[in-house]
């Protein structure tokens, strides 16, 4: 009885340890799949992206939102502080686009160009054009925007063509459409 006892105890605690062994066997051989070239590749390009645009912008973009809105006669670049209580954000926003709409207005598109490493579709007309596309920076609750007009068809799809690219680049979400 003792001896079949010690037998049953024995093979349960073999049992355990060949389980242990064989789960961390497992875990150890588990390798997360590898990223696809594409998608390893585009998020480098994301991060260098970001830290360019960090760097040029002067507030960090984890804190803040971005969006581009396509109007009837332009649009917009509209950036506000996550958070109400982030005043700092706040400021640096009011102080880049303050210099972006000024920067834009006299055809200079340097920022957009350093922060994409590349010039971006519509500035070649835009900055053509200049004299007929109006830059004007508004403050916001939380931010700032710099709305964009134009009357001009060939300068309204340069804008169109610029914002287009934003939205796709910054991955924000915002319509690709025309709204109001």
């Amino acid at each position: 009885m003792k001896d079949r006892r010690f037998l049953t105890v024995a093979l349960g605690t073999l049992t355990i340890v060949l389980a242990v062994f064989i789960v961390k066997a497992q875990q150890q051989e588990k390798k997360p799949p590898p990223a696809s070239p594409m998608s390893g590749m585009a998020d480098m390009q994301d991060e260098k992206m970001n830290e360019r645009g960090d760097h040029v912008m002067g507030f960090d973009h984890t804190k803040t939102t971005h969006h581009f809105r396509l109007l009837s006669d332009g649009g917009s670049i509209e950036v506000t502080a996550n958070s109400p209580q982030d005043t700092e954000s706040r400021d640096q926003i009011r102080m880049h686009l303050g210099h972006i709409a000024k920067m834009f207005a006299g055809g200079n598109f340097n920022a957009p160009m350093l922060i994409h490493d590349q010039i971006p579709p519509g500035v070649p007309a835009m900055q053509k054009l200049e004299s007929d596309i109006q830059y004007k920076f508004e403050e916001t609750r939380q931010g700032a925007r710099v709305r964009i007009s134009t009357s001009n068809p060939t300068a309204l799809q340069a804008v169109y063509d610029f914002l287009r690219f934003q939205i796709k680049e910054h991955k924000t979400g915002d319509s690709l459409d025309v709204g109001q």
